[in-house]
């Protein structure tokens, strides 16, 4: 699982870049957050039959733009002509979904594999690929992780990606109505779709 072939990707992709960027670009905490849920995408990819490579990849680069500025992200809303109702909203849905544009300027990844991914891994999607299960499941469960529900969150991964994506889309639910913060569309699409699935 230590065999990187980013390469694969990308023509030229240099993982030591990555990391050199990152660490230039975000605290320490969440650079050791990144590294973990890059190695636990890889693991989950290779347990489930994904792509281990862009699962890794996408896991590493989840959180590349969690520390940027507020207008950074209007900014880039704005420059790529996304969803204007992005901007009703903040950082915790912006991460992704812009970060993705973000990664495209500034790494040159155009993977859409890998791009939909981080896109998706806070709001989910009712057409996940095993890649998108992958990130969103191992940023919840990372080893570092430590919240009332996180060992049922892994009991569920160790079942299937499915009904781990079904857990973490009911408790995110649960938390953002239990702290009365407003809740991203995408979410209530992801959490009815794949709550109607039968997975829990």
């Amino acid at each position: 699982m230590t065999n990187f072939n980013y390469n694969c990707i990308k023509q030229g992709l240099n993982r030591d870049d990555i990391l050199s960027r990152m660490q230039d670009t975000l605290s320490d905490f969440r650079y050791k957050h990144c590294l973990r849920v890059e190695k636990v995408c890889r693991g989950l990819a290779a347990e489930y039959d994904g792509d281990v490579d862009r699962a890794g990849l996408a896991g590493l680069l989840h959180d590349y733009a969690k520390e940027r500025d507020d207008q950074e992200f209007i900014d880039t809303i704005k420059k790529h002509h996304l969803d204007p109702d992005l901007l009703n909203y903040n950082n915790a849905i912006w991460h992704g979904i812009v970060g993705a544009e973000i990664i495209k300027d500034e790494l040159g990844i155009y993977d859409e594999d890998v791009l939909n991914a981080i896109r998706r891994h806070t709001v989910g999607a009712t057409n996940m690929t095993q890649v998108d299960k992958c990130v969103f499941v191992g940023d919840f469960i990372e080893p570092k992780r430590d919240f009332p529900g996180i060992d049922q969150a892994r009991l569920y991964a160790e079942k299937s990606l499915d009904s781990a994506v079904a857990y973490e889309l009911k408790h995110s639910v649960q938390h953002l109505v239990d702290k009365n913060r407003t809740i991203y569309p995408a979410t209530f699409v992801s959490y009815n779709y794949w709550i109607a699935k039968g997975e829990l």
